[in-house]
């Protein structure tokens, strides 16, 4: 079997069921331990059947071999049930590190171990809460779709919620800014509905909190200065809350404002800021 024929049938979707269902004659393929410099960690892993794949576990040649060792186990001409591999010069790779692999034909009992491994992640996923689904909102919402995030769009108009992915779980409410108390600590909020008032009333409230991982608010220099003055004046807040307040999103280093490059720009920001709420600095 050549390199071509082995890396080829690659599926990118997020649902490793609808894969099983059209390819249940499979191999699931496990990082199991990992020493040194690897491109993916313990836990991850990806199914492989005679013509497709699911998922990845790091690429390169490493997976190349991975996938070539699977396709022999599911076609009786050998393959074995565990592999540990360098990643050096000798395939190919630079990682330095070292993968161990463990390679399992699917049956039922794998597929629902799978299941709950999948139910289980998803109770641990971040969430990110995206007040408002206009053009940028429903934009961020497709940008974060693929991630693993848990991601909750909110509106106040019933047909804005209509073109989301269908992974987004979407709220329909009419006060937005009286949910803000009980999202969850750590999460991300980025604030993107169509009223600069509203927007100012979930600023306020999530601000107020000192334990959200981001809160983001879409729009100028101007409207970070008429916030601030609102904030102090109007709403009882203080000017310290603003160094918790990401406005504009999506930074400067892209001079776009096409919704798909601010989008892009913000998830980017919102991923970094729940990692460094996750893993704070040890000093």
């Amino acid at each position: 079997m050549t390199r071509r024929e082995i890396l080829s049938g690659f599926v990118l979707s997020s649902d490793f069921r609808s894969f099983l269902a059209l390819q249940p004659d499979a191999v699931l393929v496990e990082v199991t331990g990992t020493q040194g410099s690897t491109p993916r960690e313990a836990g991850t892993f990806m199914l492989v059947s005679a013509k497709r794949v699911w998922g990845t576990i790091g690429g390169g040649h490493f997976e190349f071999i991975a996938i070539g060792n699977a396709r022999q186990m599911l076609a009786g001409t050998g393959g074995t049930d565990v592999m540990d591999i360098a990643l050096g010069p000798e395939i190919g790779q630079c990682c330095g590190g070292r993968t161990q692999l463990r390679f399992r034909r699917v049956t039922d009992a794998v597929s629902d171990e799978l299941e709950k491994k999948q139910e289980d992640e998803a109770e641990r996923l971040p969430e990110v809460y995206v007040f408002g689904a206009g053009h940028v909102g429903r934009a961020l919402a497709a940008a974060l779709a693929p991630l693993p995030l848990s991601v909750t769009v909110i509106e106040t108009r019933r047909d804005e919620l209509a073109n989301l992915p269908v992974s987004t779980k979407s709220l329909l409410v009419p006060m937005p800014e009286a949910l803000v108390k009980d999202i969850p600590a750590g999460a991300a909020l980025v604030i993107l509905t169509h009223d600069h008032a509203l927007d100012f009333l979930i600023a306020s409230e999530a601000l107020a909190r000192t334990d959200l991982a981001y809160v983001g608010m879409i729009g100028s220099a101007t409207k970070r200065a008429t916030f601030a003055n609102w904030l102090s004046r109007e709403a009882g807040g203080e000017r310290s809350w603003l160094t918790r307040l990401t406005l504009p999103i999506g930074g400067s280093a892209v001079k776009d404002k096409r919704p798909e490059v601010i989008a892009a720009m913000t998830a980017a920001e919102i991923l970094a800021a729940l990692a460094a709420y996750r893993e704070p600095s040890s000093s």
